[in-house]
């Protein structure tokens, strides 16, 4: 359990190292590529080792927040890697999946059975974010295709929130292995939620990026839509 203890410290740490270069990087660029990779394996050790330790705790904590890191990670990382847009069984399975894990833990924060520090509160966003992704893989799955704007954004939050993770179970759940002096520090606060400011920003850099293009182009004078290419005709 000490082995597995120390691969989950250095999968966190790669976490938060590579998830800064990633958001750092150029998208779409060699080192973006590269950090988003090392990212996902590292958050993939992150939350295997994660499963394997939460029932071993005194008291124990559920293996779900493991696998559900598992599951950000992989749907954003597919939603990445498949250009074409496209849904398979994967993203069936994975609706299925988290669908089902927003209805135990919303659940266990009705009965009692889970609690936080902050109390019940925690439980209950972390059951309406999965509930969020299973709507959305629900989504995707019916529209069969994805336009390149849905797909970047899939893949956007999803890591994100899989970073949220990373940087909030860091600064805020290891405030122990911190400094004293900066200790229940609000950069701490700052640092641990500054995936999702990433998150807004890019998704509406994504979402408005378009439209502000057409309105460059209807204010540019003379500017016109291309003639349309003739088709020739048959001999």
């Amino acid at each position: 359990m000490t082995a597995i203890m120390w691969i989950h410290i250095a999968g966190g740490l790669t976490a938060l190292v590579a998830g800064t270069a990633a958001v750092a990087a150029r998208k779409g660029g060699a080192l973006h590529a590269q950090a988003g990779t090392w990212f996902a394996g590292s958050m993939l050790v992150l939350g295997v080792t994660a499963s394997i330790l939460g029932p071993l705790k005194t008291p124990p904590d559920s293996p779900l927040g493991g696998i559900l890191v598992c599951y950000f990670v992989v749907t954003s990382w597919l939603a990445a890697r498949r250009r074409d847009g496209t849904t398979g069984v994967f993203e069936i399975l994975a609706c299925i999946f988290v669908l089902g894990a927003a209805a135990a833990t919303a659940w266990a924060g009705i009965a009692g059975t889970a609690t936080t520090p902050a109390g019940v509160g925690p439980i209950f966003i972390f059951a309406a974010v999965c509930l969020i992704a299973g709507l959305l893989d629900l989504k995707a799955i019916l529209a069969k295709k994805l336009t390149a704007s849905q797909r970047i954004s899939r893949h956007l939050w999803r890591m994100c929130v899989a970073f949220f993770i990373a940087t909030g179970s860091f600064f805020l759940g290891q405030q122990d292995v911190l400094p004293r002096a900066v200790q229940g520090s609000p950069i701490l606060f700052v640092l641990a939620f500054a995936p999702f400011a990433v998150m807004a920003f890019w998704l509406a850099r994504v979402r408005f990026s378009k439209a502000i293009g057409n309105l460059k182009l209807r204010a540019r004078p003379g500017a016109r839509a291309p003639a349309p290419v003739p088709i020739a005709k048959e001999a």
